[in-house]
C-alpha cells in the first residue's frame, strides 16, 4: 500500500532511533537469525525469528568484501534510481503477533511503503546505512545473553 506523505516531519515522540548492535544466529545451523537494536540510552530490542539468509546479507553489507549485493536489493535500488528516490528511513512495529515495517522514500516525492517484513526492512537499512526507528515500547532494559 503507498501513501505520500511529508518525510521531513519531526520524529514521533513514541519511536526512538536505534543502531544495530549484534547480528547473529539463534540456532547453530544458522536457520535463524537475530539481531540486537541498541538505543542511545542502552535500551535494546532482540528481533528474531527471520530467516538466517537476511542476517548474512546485513553482516556483509558493513564488511568491504566486494560481495555482489543480492538481486532482491539491487532490484530496490534499480527502482529508486530510475524514479529518483532514496529510502531515507525505516520504522519497526508491532502489528499483532508479528513485527511490520514502514518505509520512508524522498526524491522527486515523498513516499511510504508500509506494512512490510521488519526483516527485509532491516537489511535495507544495513544496506543503505540509514537510520532505524523503533517503537519505544519494544526496548528494554539491557539483557544478557
Amino acid at each position: 500500500m503507498r501513501k505520500t506523505m511529508n518525510i521531513d516531519q519531526a520524529q514521533e515522540p513514541d519511536y526512538e532511533s536505534v543502531k544495530i548492535d549484534y547480528v547473529g544466529f539463534v540456532d547453530p545451523y544458522a536457520v535463524e537469525g537475530m539481531v540486537v537494536l541498541k538505543a542511545d540510552n542502552g535500551k535494546e530490542f532482540h528481533m528474531r525469528a527471520f530467516s538466517g539468509e537476511v542476517v548474512r546479507h546485513i553482516s556483509s553489507f558493513g564488511e568491504n568484501e566486494g560481495d555482489p549485493v543480492p538481486s532482491i536489493y539491487k532490484m530496490i535500488e534499480e527502482i529508486c534510481e530510475e524514479n529518483e528516490l532514496v529510502l531515507v528511513k525505516v520504522k519497526i512495529y508491532e502489528s499483532g503477533e508479528v513485527l511490520r515495517a514502514n518505509l520512508y522514500f524522498t526524491g522527486k516525492k515523498d513516499l511510504v511503503l508500509r506494512n512490510y517484513r521488519a526483516s527485509d526492512a532491516m537489511a535495507l537499512a544495513s544496506f543503505y546505512n540509514i537510520p532505524i526507528l523503533v517503537r519505544k515500547n519494544l526496548l528494554k532494559e539491557t539483557m544478557e545473553a
